[in-house]
């Protein structure tokens, strides 16, 4: 069903919220986090979403909303729709390579600059690309609002940064560790514990080739 601008942000909020903290916001922390002036509109809102079957809500719980696990889904299908959909280009797309910059002591300007193929990135089929939301990855430098470039694989190896998908419905970006008979989904966050789950209830999308930001 179609959501109001409102509820689509209110929506976001949750799924972000829960992804970094690991736990539902409050109705204070959402009316907080997307500028609502009361908590009786944030009631409506989750209502709402409720109704529509976006939202989950267990009665006389504190934190007790949870997203379904159809519209998490569904995003995923969504934005990688959008990436499969788009035309691939007739031929890479160049820019120049000007050399190394200095983030310390300056080093000496190139007098022949390079050129940087974005092919190199962006030439196989078995790619698409995700919106970060949340920080667990954040001492890996990959934040909120992100994009990362996936390669589909299955067999990733050990301390890869994966797209998993944990018991068919639920998808997060984790470093991989096998141990035994379970799967260790290490976050880089020091304030994040790990997951841990039986081998047989995760698998792997794809693993990270590179990170993209966008400053404005």
């Amino acid at each position: 069903m179609a959501l109001t601008p409102k509820q689509k942000t209110v929506l976001d909020f949750v799924v972000s919220f829960i992804e970094r903290s690991g736990y539902c916001p409050s109705f204070e922390e959402i009316a907080r986090g997307v500028g609502l002036g009361s908590l009786a509109t944030v009631h409506k809102h989750v209502t709402a979403l409720q109704q529509k079957g976006y939202l989950k809500r267990r009665y006389n719980e504190s934190r007790s909303l949870e997203v379904s696990a159809e519209y998490l889904r569904s995003e995923q299908e969504r934005l990688e729709k959008q990436t499969m959909e788009k035309p691939p280009a007739s031929a890479g797309v160049t820019i120049p390579l000007m050399g190394t910059i200095a983030a310390g002591v300056p080093v000496e300007a190139p007098e022949s600059p390079e050129t940087l193929d974005f092919a190199d990135f962006a030439g196989s089929p078995n790619l698409f690309a995700l919106r970060v939301r949340g920080d667990s990855m954040i001492e890996d430098h990959i934040c909120d609002g992100d994009f990362v470039l996936i390669e589909r694989t299955k067999t990733p190896r050990d301390g890869e940064i994966v797209v998993a998908l944990i018991d068919g419905s639920e998808t997060t970006l984790k470093r991989i560790y096998r141990e035994g008979e379970q799967i260790r989904l290490q976050p880089a966050n020091s304030t994040m514990e790990p997951i841990r789950v039986p081998a047989g209830q995760v698998e792997i999308q794809g693993r990270v080739l590179a990170v993209l930001r966008k400053y404005r």
